[in-house]
């Protein structure tokens, strides 16, 4: 009989372990690859973006009537950052983004794994848990390991880079221990439309503002770096409206309008006014003075303008111009899929979950946490937080 079981050596399910072994706790880790951490490895392009100073509350979301300060608050955030410097990693901070001062994720990988070797928490690798009898214990694979534990913590991950392991599996595991899961969706994830201009725009990067409408009701604004795609959109200030669209996108109509010149401060309709004055050239070529050419082609064809010259637009066409300039429309048609998303949003719902301990409230010495739990952050540092927490409050609740 085991003390304490966790299943999935994540960011989660390693920092839970720590903590626990740290008060004096015996862990074993069931983890279903064969090293722990392959996500955690490739998070930020590999530099690991693990942290961000800017902790408001609204960089988090989930579908819960819970309150998510209860969880991610001043006091825990503290632990976080306290957790990381008995680690002895040093932050490289880049406008209020963590990295490790080595800019490789491999150097947070190795400071959990040696941590983990030095409080003697067993791994047990290659192992995939597919059924949990409840008794006075839970039994794990009865038909095959048959691991028997005191306690259980589920922290096997989600559904998103399933090339990492992520299969989902956590989710079935909790349904069948008769817990809710919210549907889980793609999130950080590009976003799709259905237009014919997007394989001509398809490589562009550029600043911009992005604005989220949902049924003609304002949700959220983005500012930052896009990526056109030839399916739609992409690039952080996408990802970070993603999750939403991907929860409610087949009950409502999601639009997304595009600022091509967010650098604008007055008018839009007075500057251009005044740019196509000062230069004294034709439209298109004006546009290609501030925007990419090929980008300049489609607002143009968008706008319905028959001539290239400033002098012979119609008024009407100019304030069309303008429009698409500073609201390029497009309707969000779907998401990229869960083996291009970096995260998920949905899992377990937090009404089931205490979130001063992250125990069931269904089932006593059952616990969860990271991405397994109905939980998503924006892009910076914030999943990777709320994995980090997670870990400290489920291993101090042990």
């Amino acid at each position: 009989m085991k003390d304490i079981v966790i299943i999935g050596a994540g960011p989660a399910g390693l920092t839970t372990a720590i903590t626990a072994a740290k008060h004096g706790k015996k862990v074993t880790i069931i983890e279903g690859n064969n090293k722990c951490g392959k996500k955690l490895l490739i998070t930020g392009s590999g530099k690991c973006n693990y942290f961000n100073e800017d902790q408001n509350i609204m960089h988090y979301h989930t579908s819960s009537k819970e309150d998510l300060n209860n969880l991610i608050n001043k006091k825990n955030i503290n632990k976080v950052l306290n957790f990381f410097d008995t680690l002895g990693i040093v932050p490289n901070i880049k406008n209020g983004y963590y990295y490790p001062s080595t800019n490789e994720a491999i150097t947070i990988y190795n400071a959990l794994i040696y941590e983990a070797k030095r409080l003697n928490i067993e791994i047990i690798y290659n192992t995939k848990i597919t059924e949990i009898i409840k008794k006075d214990f839970f039994l794990l694979n009865p038909n095959k390991e048959n691991i028997k534990t005191k306690k259980l913590v589920i922290a096997s991950g989600s559904k998103a880079a399933p090339k990492t392991g992520s299969d989902g599996s956590g989710y079935n595991l909790a349904k069948a221990l008769n817990h809710t899961i919210i549907e889980p969706k793609p999130g950080l994830v590009g976003l799709k439309g259905n237009e014919t201009y997007f394989k001509k725009w398809s490589g562009i990067r550029t600043d911009v503002i992005l604005t989220h409408y949902e049924d003609d009701k304002f949700i959220k604004k983005e500012k930052g770096n896009i990526q056109l795609t030839d399916y739609g959109i992409s690039g952080i200030v996408t990802f970070n409206l993603s999750s939403y669209i991907a929860r409610n996108i087949d009950k409502h109509k999601e639009i997304i309008k595009i600022n091509f010149i967010p650098w604008v401060k007055e008018s839009a309709y007075t500057w251009l006014k005044k740019q196509s004055n000062k230069i004294n050239c034709p439209i298109k070529e004006t546009l290609e003075r501030f925007i990419n050419y090929k980008l300049a082609d489609i607002i143009i064809k968008k706008s319905n303008i028959k001539t290239n010259s400033f002098s012979k637009l119609k008024e009407a066409d100019f304030k069309n111009l303008v429009y698409n300039l500073t609201n390029f429309e497009i309707e969000i048609i779907n998401v990229n899929s869960f083996e291009k998303a970096q995260i998920c949003s949905g899992g377990v719902s937090l009404d089931e979950i205490n979130l001063n301990t992250l125990e069931s409230k269904k089932i006593k010495n059952l616990f969860f946490a990271g991405e397994i739990i109905d939980i998503d952050g924006d892009c910076g540092g914030y999943n990777l937080t709320n994995a980090w927490i997670d870990g400290i409050v489920v291993g101090k609740s042990l």
